[in-house]
């Protein structure tokens, strides 16, 4: 059964005396439900970096940024860029949620005249268009150059994944913005330890990431991506530093929320039979 939890009950939740980190989890649990509604009616998408990134972006949209208070069209809103782009089923789910994208628009994910299985900007809230790995950063930090330049408010923020760190242009953008004294932006790294189908340390091993991100001259932290009293530590902690760009390495699980699906590189795009989805969904709908 098809059936999108609707935006009024995220609405219900946002509003209520829940403490703030159950709510998140609730929000984000939702919001998995959501992705996974849109992407079996879709028959295709990837729920594995979908659901490794979604308590990030949960946090980010209802607890940090200011996108929905002042609008997604001022001039001073915190820009979010998912630079790797797989995770955008999820995001779209968010954005449902938040009252940026309409119901029947998340209901056509994959389909002409919906949304597309990648970034495009022609959909609110996206604010650039990825695919092309390891972009993010570079098209990020011009973004927040322009801020500063424009005198404008808003922080940047860019999710990439650790499969990207093998694009050269990711080193090129470390090095650039502290060349350019660009401080109003925030990298994530989903550490999912996954890319396409083999394990990041397989493909080309990525050694010690805060060392390596150090040597840039970038400010440094590592947290738990799926436990918010650590996204909150992590984030606030990072505000304190006003001079550095800022990059944080979320250690998530890729397919995290479902069992069956964590930690298995084959639910990077693995399509669902009628009975795995029926599962996901039990198990989602149980941690609410």
């Amino acid at each position: 059964m098809l059936q999108i939890i609707p935006k009024k009950e995220f609405d219900k939740i946002r509003g209520s005396s829940i403490p703030k980190f159950k709510k998140l989890s609730l929000l984000a649990n939702m919001g998995r439900l959501n992705t996974l509604v849109a992407v079996k009616k879709a028959g295709s998408g990837h729920l594995g970096s979908s659901f490794s990134a979604m308590d990030i972006a949960i946090y980010l949209y209802y607890e940090k940024m200011n996108t929905v208070e002042v609008g997604i069209d001022s001039p001073d809103r915190d820009i979010y860029i998912s630079s790797k782009g797989h995770d955008v089923p999820g995001l779209y789910s968010i954005f449902y949620s938040l009252g940026i994208l309409p119901l029947e628009k998340l209901m056509k994910l994959r389909r002409l005249n919906g949304l597309d299985g990648h970034p495009e900007i022609n959909i609110p809230g996206i604010e650039a268009s990825t695919g092309s790995l390891g972009m993010g950063i570079s098209k990020g930090k011009g973004m927040a150059w322009a801020k500063k330049y424009r005198n404008n408010g808003g922080h940047v923020y860019v999710l990439i994944g650790d499969g990207e760190l093998q694009e050269g242009q990711i080193y090129e953008a470390l090095q650039t913005t502290v060349h350019q004294k660009i401080s109003n932006i925030t990298v994530i790294v989903d550490r999912n330890k996954y890319q396409t189908d083999k394990n990041t340390e397989n493909i080309i091993s990525l050694k010690n990431l805060m060392d390596k991100f150090s040597a840039f001259g970038w400010y440094v932290d590592q947290f738990d991506g799926h436990n918010y009293e650590e996204l909150e530590r992590v984030f606030d902690k990072s505000d304190q530093e006003k001079n550095l760009p800022k990059i944080l390495i979320a250690d998530t699980i890729k397919g995290k929320g479902v069992s069956f699906m964590e930690d298995k590189v084959e639910w990077h795009y693995l399509p669902m039979t009628d009975e795995q989805y029926a599962s996901a969904l039990n198990e989602v709908a149980a941690d609410r």
